[in-house]
């Protein structure tokens, strides 16, 4: 028998890059995705900044994180003003020294139909949904272009970004220009050691779905913690690769093709 790893031509493969001690910043990061993401992370040896609308929920998650030994820091955050932006990007940087990773997961939904749909609504889903993640990349990559290591942004997308459904059109509209941003910054600031990525993800066990559709069939939706080791993936990959697009769906999700 041959032993192939001590043959010269033999190739080793990477080990996934480590997180210990690294800074990530979770829009959303109360509750959901955005809680799974800083327990994922966090037990992987992140520093977590938790920012989200309800600071006190915010602060109740970063608490529970912290009986883990996980460092964790809760931040009051709306993400479509852009001077909290600037702020929750500026505590991170007095908190921890740096950002590593922006994880831009804060999102809502107005389900109704066109002709129902307010102007209002309409604005809210899109400064939320898309300028959000504009301003928070734009502040946190600034960060990221002067410190060492430069930095990794992930959007999380939808299926939503890839396909249809009625009485969703400024959910719709929002995640496609979300996908669209996020090729785009990929392909602007990779040359700034920055590397950008989206998680297209599908239907969740979370109270984004569940508080607004209590009859859904929850054997078709997946763990979001399922999604959130999708997002520590794209963080672990070696240095040179990036991740430009991973979709994560459940395996029911019959309505996916």
């Amino acid at each position: 028998m041959t032993d192939t790893a001590s043959t010269p031509n033999a190739v080793q493969a990477p080990s996934p890059q480590s997180l210990q001690g690294r800074v990530a910043l979770i829009t959303g990061g109360s509750r959901g995705l955005g809680a799974a993401i800083a327990q994922v992370l966090g037990e992987s040896g992140m520093r977590v900044a938790l920012a989200d609308l309800e600071l006190q929920r915010a602060q109740d998650c970063a608490a529970m994180l912290g009986e883990q030994d996980i460092e964790a820091i809760a931040l009051p955050l709306n993400v479509s003003d852009a001077a909290q932006c600037q702020r929750a990007v500026d505590a991170t940087v007095d908190k921890f020294g740096r950002i590593d990773a922006l994880v831009n997961n804060a999102a809502v939904d107005v389900t109704a139909p066109l002709a129902e749909l307010s102007v209002e609504d309409w604005l809210r889903v899109l400064h939320t949904n898309l300028s959000g993640p504009f301003l928070m990349t734009k502040y946190a990559t600034a960060q990221m272009a002067k410190q060492s290591g430069g930095g990794h942004v992930v959007n999380v997308a939808s299926t939503a970004s890839k396909r249809a459904w009625p009485n969703a059109s400024a959910y719709h509209a929002t995640k496609w220009g979300l996908l669209g941003l996020s090729h785009a910054l990929h392909a602007e600031l990779r040359d700034q050691g920055i590397r950008v990525g989206a998680v297209v993800a599908g239907g969740m066990k979370t109270p984004f779905l569940l508080d607004r559709f209590p009859g859904i069939d929850e054997t078709k939706l997946q763990d979001p913690i399922n999604v959130a080791c999708a997002v520590r993936f794209m963080l672990q990959q070696p240095e040179g690769t990036v991740i430009p697009e991973l979709t994560v769906l459940p395996m029911q999700e019959t309505s996916w093709p």
